[in-house]
């Protein structure tokens, strides 16, 4: 058998230089996919238009050669992502814990307060602003 020598094999060099593939370029690929799917399952022409809207985007970002401004973008949607699953998070917590405790929005600060169900009328303390408050537990 013969041996290939690396040196003469073609140089792809297609790809060098440029940003590629991150979080926000799968997301919107995704998405674009889904919105395309939609859009032919339903017959609609709006989600297609989308959908490929996103989908260009998308490959705009990949051969980018802007890193900073690709990965500035990245970096804005991790945390935008970021808050959007802790919102979910705190959700699913106070889901979890709402047989135990009442959750109140106190007046002065507007944080959340959490207080022990079952008391009947109590007087609540916000530990962050000292607002004191009655309510009903």
């Amino acid at each position: 058998m013969k041996r290939i020598d690396p040196d003469k094999l073609p140089k792809f060099r297609f790809m060098e230089g440029r940003y590629g593939a991150d979080q926000l370029g799968r997301f919107l690929s995704i998405a674009g996919c889904a919105l395309l799917l939609l859009g032919i399952f339903t017959r609609a022409a709006f989600p297609v238009a989308v959908a490929l809207v996103l989908i260009i985007w998308c490959y705009i970002r990949i051969f980018s050669r802007k890193f900073a401004r690709r990965q500035a973008e990245n970096t804005l949607y991790l945390q935008k992502k970021q808050s959007v699953v802790n919102w979910f998070a705190l959700r699913r917590e106070r889901f979890k814990q709402r047989k135990d405790y009442a959750f109140f929005r106190c007046p002065g600060c507007g944080r959340t307060v959490r207080v022990p169900k079952g008391k009947g009328k109590i007087r609540i303390t916000c530990r962050h602003c000292g607002y004191a408050f009655e309510r009903k537990s």
